[in-house]
Formats: C-alpha cells, structure tokens, sequence
C-alpha cells in the first residue's frame, strides 16, 4: 500500500508540474491555495488525509520553484527575433547536431543588446560553430539571434550564435574531468573501426566521435540508451563496485557506501547536467534496493525520488529522458521478476534472466517514445540480448581506462580491451539496424502510444499468464495480430518493397524529410542526385523503387540535408560527381565513397555524360566561380533527358542571384517536363526562370511540418503562375513520374 500511495502522489505531481511549467502564471495563485488547503486538512485532522497534505505541500513547493524561475524567463523570452550578446556557464555536455552546430545547455550570467548586456541568470540552449573548450564549467561569450522556445521548455530562449570565445575554461572538478575525457577520446580514436568512436559513448557519455550513421543504427537497433548516460551505465558502474568490494571481503556497508561515492565520481566525469543526475538518482535507488536485499521498498524510494526532482527542477516533467528513466527504473523494480517467472517457463533460467530486464524495459518504455518519435525499434528486444554481455564490459574497463590515463601504457591496455566489447555491441546495432523491418514507423501521438500501450500489455499478459483464461486468450489475439502486422510490414518494407511501387517510373523524389534525394533511371542504369540526411530513410526508398546499385551519385553540394546520408551509400556507387570542397569534412565524405570504390568526378559548367539511353549536363556552377565558391549558389544544376526520362532541370538549393545568372547564360532553353525546385521551395526564387522553363511538374523535397515553413506561399502561388503542379514529398510521400505515350505520368505514395 506504501508504494501505491507515493506513486499517487507522483503521478498527481507529475501532471500538476506537466501543468504549471506550460500555464505559468498558475503557479502564484497556487502557492497560496495548497498551503491552506494543507493547513485546513491539519486542522480538521480527516481520516486518510495525510496524502491528500503530502500531494498540496509536494504542489505548493513545486508551484514556488515555477514562480521564482518565470521572472528571469520572461526576460530571456523577450530577447526573441533580437541579435544578442550572452555571456553564458556550459551546464550540460554538447554534442553536434545535424545542423553542423555544437549544441548544449547553458546559464546565463548575462544577455542584452551587443556590447551591452544585463545580469540575467536562467536556462538558454546554444549553438555554436564547433569550438575547443565548451565543457561543463566553461563560460563563454556568444553573439547570435534569440528564438523564445516553445511552453514547457527547460531551456526559455534558444541562441544561434553567429560568434563565440571561451572566456574562462572549466576549473576544479570539471577541469580535471574535462581533461581526462578528452584524453581518454582522443585515445580510444587510435583504435580501429568498428569500436572506437562508440568507446567513449558507452564508457563516458561522449558521443563527439560517433558518426551520424553509426547513431542512426543505434537508434533503430533500441541501444541508443547505453551511450546516453543512463541509469543503466550507472546501475553498472554501483554493481561492478558493490561487486569489487564484496569480493575483497568488505561488509554491505563498506559496499554501498563505496559503490554511492563510485557513482559521485562517475557522475562528475560523465558531467552532472541534469540528465545524468536523474539517471544517476533512480539508479542508486534502484539498484541499491536490490542490493541490500530490500527491493520491495524500490518503488516507494522511486516515487519519492521523482517527487524531490520535479519540485527542484519542474520542467523534467516534459522532458522525454525523464519518463524514459523512470519508467525504465519501475520497469527493473516491477516487472522484471514476474517477467522472469514467465519466460522461465520456456527456457533456461540464465536466458530468462537475460531477457527479462531489456524486454521489461521495451515493454514499459515502447508507449512513451511514441508519444515523440515516429519509429519503434522492432529488434529492440533481441538487440538488447546480444549486447547484453558486453555493455557492462564495455562500459567498466573503458572507464578503468579514461580514469588511468595518468599511466599511458595502463590506459592503452585497457582501451584496447574495452574495444572488442564496444566494436561487438556497434556491430550487433548496424546489422540489427539493417534487417528490413528493424523500425515500424508509427505516426508519433496519443494515438501510437495507445496502440503500443495496448500491445505492450497485451505481450506482458502473454507472459507473465494471468489466472484469467479470457483475458490470456484476448492478449494472445492482440499479440497474434500486432505480429502478423509486423512481419507483413517487414515484408512490405524489404523483399516486396518493390512490388508495391509502379515499374514505369523514371524519376523518383524520394519522401526523406528535409532534404534532396532523386533517382533518375534510364534503362538498367540509376543515378541519385542528392542523399538526404537520414540513412534509414534513404535505405527505405531503395528499397521502394527496388534500386540497388547507384551507377552516378551527384552531390550539389556539402549541406547535410544534402550529404548525410551519402557514406552509407559506401561500396554501392560507381562515380560521385560532386560540388565544391570547402570544409574538410567534404573530403572525408568523398574519401570514403572513393574508398568503396567510387570513382571521384568534379562537377562544373560543360560537364557531360550518359545515363543508360539518356544524356546530362551540368548548367551550373561556373569553373572556379569566385562569386559563389562553395554552398547553396554553387549547387550542381543538372539538365537530363532522353532514354524514357522526361526532360527534368534539377535546381539544387540555387538562391534567386544565380537562377537570374543561370537564366541570363542562355544555357536552360526549349520544354521542361519536370523541375526539382530550389532549396525546397524557400521564397528565394526567380519567377522569370520557372516562366522560362514552364514544367508542368514541380518536385518539391521537403520534410513535413519543417521550422523553416517550406515551402513558401509565395513560391507555391509562383509557380502556379508558371503552370507547374507542385508535387510536395510531405504531403504525398514517395513522388513517381514517368513517360507513356509522350505524355507524363505521375504516380504518388500518398493523395494530397
């Protein structure tokens, strides 16, 4: 009954701080109300009202912390649309993001016009060019633009910082943490692929080094959570201590006294921002429980716990990785064992054992990510199994290794034996993460969340056999059905994803969010002009239109929304004919593609060539143009036709100065059946081009709901005028054209 009633009290206070930290301005008239409320119940001493009390203080102090915080939000909000200066304290690790940013939390000390900023202290999210020295700690100087974020954010403005400096580096713990990380990731860089970029992750929580296609495979593959820091990278380091101890012959004191100051200096090297403090918290409670024998007062400890940490910090409450902890952490307390229990029936006990914390983990935690993401990890469950027995290696002798790096030939000893572990759990998350049908995609809401909700519960009963025969039939139907579904899906998605896609097509747009990604297929011969930044969506639309081998990749250029996903492409691509390298991280996509045996082609003004039956040319950019050397206005501009492919001008992401430049060159002339709008449809377009070229289909590439608002109005009712449907990728998902008869056909995945 105790663990039921603080999990009461939880839950209300969950709701109440879901509350508060959207509606702000409750929070003032609350304080007040739940103090008398409390008070009244005190006076009149009713009967079981003393959690009715716990839960009116629990508010009244939560609904304090909301209050205190707003006036200072409301001064950073305000900075909304305005070019900033912020002096700033990194309060959380920063990791890059897909914008080519270096993203992470920080404190403002003070924010204001340039060159005159005023003392404000409150939660920002920043964005910076990478720079050296933004560790935990760190104050930093920023110039940039302010965007307020939406209700219910920890973070109360974002900054886009066009420039930064390092003011003060980190000092005292986070210095020596900051610096025994670095060495530590700069060693584990030694070591060979696959392994040495995900080291650091799962020993330390640094993902810097992992590359966008192995974070991708850890996703799908449902391993994400052991590079994220949580609790059960610190449930491993208190058993690996408590262990330790107890084999030397110390008491359960000794034990749990060294495994909680274990998890202190964890948590200091890993950074406390406030993730890792929640996961180190349910962490400790957890496993502790367990460890001195008491596991059945975890759920009352966890419940008190969640309740200390919404009071502190009330915007957890929106924060997915919080419901993901805790619910993961209840999961480890309560179902576990009956899950044990029930898989025991069927199998060994040590498999049972295995299987039974990642599955009760799956099962509880499936309902939250979809209420945010819109994939679910189908191999989760089995992924999990197979990297079960190396996590924990993993993680404990990298961490011996960051902490001896004092003693180079020690620290190297053991980074080399913590790479076997970590190249075995990176390739269990790309093979996994490869198998057609490794992720469904479900529509992320209230509505996904029911329905695996519904299927979650259904599987548990499956397996933990309820003493009611209904009830075990009605989940067996509901697991029979959500299964037949999976594996139809997974075949949809892999052998027969091609039968399901008209074969007549020429041109593909594929539906791969923001960003560019084309298949143009002449014959047996296909080239694919951009790549999108998603590997997983690129994966899926290959499959779709059954492509298997790119003969021409054209990268028009170095965006990411136009490149990330092109090193996946690796051993698949005959020539890459490509734009102009600026940065070095140019390079090395093409370095590796030439690695897999693609041969390297510069593309400019007079470039030529053949696809199957069809011929293509490159209008655009000018040799060694000095006016647009690299980025956007200097996209490779592709005019193909012939062979069965319409005659399509695909216009990269071409601002209106180089369209009219492109236009005024005479080298865009006669019919247009398609054209690929520029930069997905922004409104930076020049209308006498689109007159010019008059296509009556206009693909736009673009990702549904985007923060940019692509495509424009102004673009749409643009090339209406100029006779052209717009065909857009969000609204009508995979986009198909062909030729049959003379005349163009057009086929979508979906009806706008």
């Amino acid at each position: 009954m105790t663990d039921l009633r603080t999990s009461v009290v939880a839950v209300v206070l969950w709701g109440a701080a879901m509350l508060l930290i959207h509606v702000p301005r409750l929070a003032g008239p609350t304080i007040p109300i739940a103090l008398i409320g409390a008070v009244l119940l005190v006076i009149l001493r009713r009967r079981r009202a003393g959690l009715v009390v716990l839960v009116l203080l629990c508010g009244a102090g939560l609904a304090a912390t909301v209050a205190a915080a707003q006036p200072a939000r409301d001064a950073l909000t305000a900075q909304d649309g305005h070019v900033v200066e912020a002096l700033v304290e990194v309060s959380s690790s920063a990791s890059l993001g897909s914008d080519g940013r270096l993203w992470f939390d920080a404190q403002t000390i003070a924010i204001g016009p340039p060159g005159h900023p005023q003392r404000i202290a409150g939660p920002i999210r920043v964005g910076v060019a990478p720079i050296d020295g933004a560790d935990l700690g760190a104050v930093l100087r920023v110039t940039g633009q302010g965007k307020r974020t939406d209700a219910g954010e920890r973070a109360a403005l974002v900054l886009f910082g066009t420039r930064a400096e390092v003011t003060a580096p980190p000092s005292g713990a986070f210095a020596v943490a900051a610096t025994t990380r670095a060495d530590f990731i700069q060693r584990a860089s030694g070591l060979p692929e696959p392994g040495a970029g995900l080291l650091p992750g799962l020993a330390v929580g640094d993902t810097r080094a992992v590359s966008e296609e192995v974070s991708a495979a850890m996703l799908a593959s449902g391993l994400s959570h052991l590079t994220a820091v949580s609790g059960a990278n610190c449930a491993i380091v208190v058993a690996a201590v408590f262990w330790l101890v107890s084999l030397l012959g110390g008491g359960r004191a000794l034990r749990v006294a060294l495994s909680l100051l274990a998890l202190g200096a964890f948590v200091v090297l890993v950074t406390p921002e406030p993730s890792v403090i929640r996961a180190s918290v349910m962490a400790a409670l957890a496993m502790l429980t367990l460890l001195i024998g008491r596991p059945s007062a975890g759920l009352a400890m966890l419940s008190l716990a969640v309740c200390g940490l919404l009071i502190a910090d009330p915007w957890l409450a929106a924060t997915p990785g919080f419901a993901l902890s805790a619910a993961a952490t209840a999961a480890l307390l309560v179902l576990s064992r009956p899950l044990l229990r029930g898989l025991g029936r069927w199998m060994p006990v040590p498999l049972a054992l295995a299987l039974s914390v990642p599955l009760a983990a799956q099962l509880v935690c499936g309902p939250i990510v979809a209420l945010f993401s819109d994939t679910q990890s189908v191999v989760g469950v089995v992924a999990n199994l197979l990297a079960a027995p190396a996590a924990p290696i993993a993680t404990v002798i990298g961490l011996l290794a960051c902490l001896t790096s004092p003693v180079p030939p020690l620290a190297d000893l053991l980074a080399a034996a913590a790479w076997l572990p970590a190249a075995w759990i990176q390739t269990t998350a790309t093979v996994s993460a490869s198998l057609p049908g490794a992720t469904a995609a479900v529509p992320a809401g209230p509505l996904a969340a029911t329905v695996v909700a519904v299927i979650s519960a259904a599987a548990t009963l499956v397996l933990v056999r309820p003493r009611s025969r209904r009830l075990r039939l009605v989940a067996a139907a509901v697991v029979v059905i959500a299964s037949a579904a999976s594996v139809a899906g997974m075949l949809l998605r892999g052998p027969l994803a091609s039968m399901t896609t008209p074969r007549a097509w020429t041109i593909a747009a594929c539906d791969i969010g923001q960003g560019d990604a084309v298949l143009v297929r002449s014959g047996s011969q296909t080239a694919l002009v951009d790549t999108g930044a998603d590997p997983d969506a690129l994966t899926g639309c290959l499959a779709q239109t059954g492509t298997d081998r790119i003969d021409l990749l054209v990268l028009t250029h170095f965006d990411l929304d136009h490149v990330g996903a092109a090193t996946s492409l690796a051993g698949r691509v005959d020539t890459v004919l490509h734009g102009p390298v600026a940065e070095p991280a140019d390079q090395r996509i093409l370095d590796e593609l030439a690695a897999g045996g693609a041969a390297l082609r510069g593309g400019a003004v007079g470039t030529h060539g053949s696809l199957g039956s069809a011929e293509w040319r490159v209008v655009w950019p000018p040799p060694d143009s000095a006016a647009f050397p690299s980025g956007n206005d200097a996209s490779i501009v592709v005019d193909i036709a012939g062979g069965g492919v319409p005659r399509m001008l695909m216009l990269g992401d071409l601002s209106a100065a180089p369209q009219r430049q492109l236009l005024a060159s005479g080298r865009v002339g006669g019919e247009y059946a398609v054209v690929k709008v520029a930069h997905h449809g922004s409104r930076d377009q020049e209308p006498a081009l689109y007159a010019q070229i008059a296509a009556p289909a206009a693909l736009i590439s673009v990702g549904e709901d985007n923060d940019y608002g692509h495509p424009r109005k102004e673009t749409l009712i643009m090339l209406e005028a100029a006779g052209s449907r717009a065909l857009r990728t969000d609204r009508r998902g995979l986009v198909l054209l062909g030729e049959q008869g003379g005349r163009l056909v057009v086929w979508t995945e979906r009806q706008e």
